[in-house]
């Protein structure tokens, strides 16, 4: 018995083996790229501004003029039996509530636009409030007003929803 003739296809690499495997390897890499490619695409919330060289021409007007202002933000969220409520206070540097002239308020996730939520908010007991159907995770709340004096205010404050 020629125990070499035997096992002579065992173990061997040929040119079909070789070429399977080249094929697969390669086609889950194509394949695993695709489907990154699409999420990221079918995800990507889209431009933040239309223009960055125009925005960024008057951003530290801007920015200086609403330092100025001295509003600080902050987001708290509560659930009762009715949903969940998103909480803004929005203060002063004395530390006493602001009522802007004009505020809008857009609950977004910071990867897509398919949960976004303009809020409705109320000023109820020193703060602002709305109701928002909020899911656990990361949101962003994109604030977007104007003071009384005319100084446009923008903020973007991102927290977790347990």
């Amino acid at each position: 018995m020629n125990v070499q003739a035997e096992n002579s296809g065992k173990g061997r690499l040929t040119g079909t083996k070789f070429w399977m495997l080249f094929v697969g390897f390669f086609g889950l890499i194509i394949v695993v790229n695709l489907f990154m490619a699409y999420k990221a695409l079918s995800t990507f919330p889209g431009l933040e501004v239309s223009s960055s060289y125009a925005d960024s021409q008057d951003f530290d007007v801007r920015r200086d003029a609403q330092l100025a202002l001295g509003w600080q933000a902050s987001v708290e969220t509560r659930a009762d039996a009715t949903g969940k409520t998103l909480i803004l206070h929005l203060h002063d540097e004395t530390g006493a509530p602001v009522i802007p002239a004009h505020m809008d308020a857009l609950l977004t996730r910071p990867t897509n636009q398919t949960q976004d939520q303009q809020l409705a908010l109320q000023f109820i007991n020193g703060a602002w409030q709305a109701p928002a159907l909020l899911d656990r995770g990361w949101w962003r709340l994109r604030l977007t007003g104007l003071a009384e004096d005319g100084t446009e205010y923008r903020h973007n404050i991102t927290f977790w929803m347990d």
